[in-house]
């Protein structure tokens, strides 16, 4: 029979190997429910926050506690990946020709990096302690890994509502590992945001009521990748030329500085095509075009005529009439929000 190690240096060594696999930060914390932040959950779906996205209330139950989604877990192993960029994430803002996406999409699907390096960790942890049993979930779960990773250490939900590091900033990609095993838990990070308001003032749609607390409805992130349908009026100037995502509270924050270029993950390396992308020539992807650019990228699970639509936005808001043909051209595409959106472009740009 092999013997467990003794839970604090088993903590240690699970610590040891995340590192080798390419993880920035791991900590550790209990499975069960903790009432402030069941609260939270509430108050945000309560008040509508998450707009369109159901999955979050459907499944409110799961997310209050990870014994919620799964009784038999006793530990979070909480885990982050730095995809901290080389290049300035703003340096953009005043090239309306090109397109802005957001520095987390310009590599490959993180969804399926951390995934895979999660299942490493966890089939070394299986093999370490062969009675442990385990699930790994990196954001397609009902699963609160910002919360959790605050109450592990790994550092704790900036103003932008977004996972900080002391040493790492806010470009991180979550993971958890839910286990059986009895890990000794981390004192949860202390909030180290202070009077700091970057975040909150860089936002372009005011989509922070309070600091600490974002409304999904009014998020340039939400809007141009989950919302379906045109994206109101009153947001589409704000959108400049972002047409995946938003960086925009993030780069700011100052803890940035401490943050270093994630060159040991290769895969999220920004592939030269989506740093500075030219508006012309996304405008004028067909589907077939859109799913060979996007080939595993996460932009691709947003499909064409979402992303097109997003396009048309930035082409209104660029003020390059060089861009009135190829707008011209997606008033009659048999997508109807793509064809608004071309319409609302060509009145933009005076054509």
């Amino acid at each position: 029979m092999v013997n467990t190690p003794a839970r604090d240096d088993l903590a240690a060594r699970i610590s040891g190997e995340a590192a080798a696999l390419g993880f920035a930060v791991c900590g550790f914390t209990g499975a069960g429910e903790d009432p402030l932040r069941s609260q939270r959950l509430e108050t945000w779906l309560g008040e509508g926050h998450h707009a369109s996205m159901e999955w979050m209330e459907a499944r409110a139950e799961h997310r209050r506690s990870p014994q919620g989604l799964w009784p038999a877990a006793r530990s979070v192993i909480a885990l982050g990946m730095s995809y901290a960029p080389a290049h300035d994430p703003l340096a953009l803002e005043g090239a309306p020709d090109h397109a802005r996406i957001s520095v987390y999409a310009q590599g490959k699907d993180y969804h399926d990096v951390v995934k895979k390096r999660l299942k490493a960790l966890a089939r070394w942890l299986v093999a370490t302690a062969p009675e442990a049993e385990v699930k790994v979930f990196v954001d397609t779960a009902p699963v609160m890994e910002k919360p959790l990773g605050e109450a592990a250490g790994i550092g704790w939900q900036g103003k932008h509502t977004n996972m900080v590091s002391p040493t790492h900033g806010s470009w991180l990609f979550l993971g958890a590992i839910y286990t059986t095993l009895d890990l000794a838990p981390a004192e949860p990070h202390r909030d180290q945001c202070g009077s700091c308001r970057a975040c909150l003032d860089a936002c372009p749609t005011d989509a922070f009521p309070a600091p600490y607390r974002l409304d999904a409805r009014r998020c340039i992130s939400y809007l141009t990748i989950e919302h379906k349908g045109p994206i109101a009026e009153e947001f589409r100037e704000a959108l400049g030329n972002r047409i995946y995502g938003c960086d925009d509270c993030l780069a700011v924050c100052p803890w940035n500085k401490f943050a270093s270029e994630a060159q040991a993950i290769r895969e999220f390396l920004p592939r030269a095509e989506l740093v500075a992308p030219r508006l012309s020539e996304l405008l004028a992807l067909d589907d077939a075009g859109f799913r060979a650019l996007f080939s595993g990228s996460p932009i691709k699970r947003i499909g064409r005529d979402r992303f097109v639509r997003n396009c048309l936005y930035a082409a209104g808001n660029s003020g390059n009439p060089a861009l009135t043909a190829p707008v011209r051209a997606l008033t009659a595409d048999p997508d109807p929000v793509v064809a608004e959106a071309a319409g609302w472009a060509l009145e933009k740009l005076g054509k």
